[in-house]
């Protein structure tokens, strides 16, 4: 048994299957589903719809993948802890240090994202919107100081929000849906619709996250799985209806693909529908932003137990159980990437595109472990090489961002041989 077993015993078991689905819809279902179905439509036109049929479909195994190792293998390690016990500690605190400084990065561009569409509903400035993104991972970091049956359960009424609005944005397109809007299926080819599948991965990444998570299942044994397949159907059918609304609406091109969704809901709504989409975004990005913080605080505990880490990042909260230690730290990189992006040094653009690497580089590392530690089963054998074939094809498309990891590959060795 090594350290984090034996010292993660002390977090409780607190997420039913509804919380447990809600966490995995929540670090799905990100900012993507208000910008990508606009810019897929215009890029492939309406066989854009078969991307997202398809993206679908390859997600499937990469979902089922982690969701049987978080039944066979539940830790507060998560990927690293998978990846630990298929190949060793130097791999597994690796891929668990790429998991950790994903988030630091990732949760502020979130709370950003979502303090803008807050920012346009009421003309704020600049400084009031990092005012605004500050307070969203304030929120977040506190709903997770107080433990996971507080954080699981704002996390199942917000998502509860973001699925109805999501569904009232289909049903109101559905009177304005128009055959005509079908054809030409394929204006720029079929090879535009490769291009918008690669474009859509970014919209399925997130079932990692809730790894982390998995000690904390009420019978993992069970819930692990039966809610990675009940989360990847609702998110399936979502994107679907989101994407075959966006196109029978033509809601995309000439300057509005990037607020589809908007153009979409405000066909039946009018301005009130802005406003709508407008809170959607930043309950989004708050379920999001609380799955990922949720789940970086307990790598960072995992790994300070087992030495790869500073020991004051295992410290777990007297009453609550809770790994403040994780918390602080991610206090801290909060704090400091969002000064950066407020002075303007560095654009969310061009700093998205980090953690996307790392992200990358966790499936990859996951993949590889399901391969080997679910050999005995079928069915999980299959879906870890389908997902280690989709991620390694993927990887090299990265462009420079794919370099990240390998800079923290090299700051790790260092740091170990001190």
């Amino acid at each position: 048994m090594s350290k984090a077993q034996a010292q993660s015993v002390s977090l409780q078991k607190t997420l039913s299957l509804p919380q447990i689905v809600s966490l995995y819809i929540g670090a799905v279902i990100g900012s993507g589903i208000l910008l990508i179905p606009g810019l897929a439509a215009e890029m492939a036109g309406p066989a854009s719809i078969v991307a997202w049929v398809v993206m679908s479909l390859l997600v499937i195994p990469m979902a089922v993948t982690m969701g049987l190792l978080s039944a066979s293998h539940p830790s507060a390690g998560g990927v690293s802890h998978f990846v630990r016990l298929a190949y060793g500690d130097r791999f597994g605190n690796l891929v668990g240090w790429f998991f950790l400084l994903s988030v630091p990065i990732g949760a502020p561009i979130l709370a950003v994202t979502g303090a803008r569409y807050i920012a346009v509903l009421f003309q704020l400035s600049d400084l009031q919107v990092y005012g605004i993104a500050a307070l969203i991972l304030l929120a977040v970091l506190v709903m997770n100081w107080v433990g996971l049956h507080v954080a699981g359960k704002i996390q199942t009424i917000v998502v509860a929000l973001i699925l109805a609005i999501l569904i009232l944005a289909i049903i109101a397109a559905l009177p304005h849906a128009s055959a005509a809007n079908f054809t030409p299926f394929a204006p720029n080819g079929w090879f535009s619709v490769l291009q918008a599948a690669g474009l859509l991965f970014w919209c399925f990444i997130g079932w990692e996250a809730v790894t982390h998570l998995s000690e904390e299942f009420v019978e993992p044994e069970k819930n692990a799985i039966r809610g990675v397949v009940w989360s990847a159907g609702l998110v399936a059918l979502l994107y679907f209806g989101i994407a075959f609304a966006t196109v029978a609406t033509h809601s995309y091109g000439n300057g509005l693909s990037e607020a589809s969704l908007s153009v979409m809901i405000q066909l039946s709504l009018g301005p009130v529908g802005g406003w709508i989409v407008g809170f959607t975004a930043l309950f989004i990005c708050i379920a999001t932003a609380n799955a990922y913080v949720g789940a970086a605080s307990r790598i960072a505990y995992a790994l300070a137990n087992e030495g790869s880490a500073p020991r004051w990042f295992g410290i777990l909260h007297a009453n609550y159980r809770t790994p403040i230690g994780g918390l602080g730290f991610l206090t801290l990189c909060f704090l400091i990437v969002l000064t950066v992006l407020w002075s303007g040094t560095v654009s969310l653009a061009q700093l998205i595109q980090l953690p996307n690497a790392t992200f990358f580089a966790t499936y990859i590392g996951g993949c590889l472990a399901g391969v080997r530690l679910l050999k005995h089963n079928r069915f999980g054998r299959i879906s870890a090489w389908i997902s280690l074939v989709v991620t390694l094809g993927l990887y090299p498309f990265l462009g420079w961002s794919a370099l990240y990891p390998v800079v923290i590959l090299i700051l790790y060795m260092v740091w170990k041989r001190k």
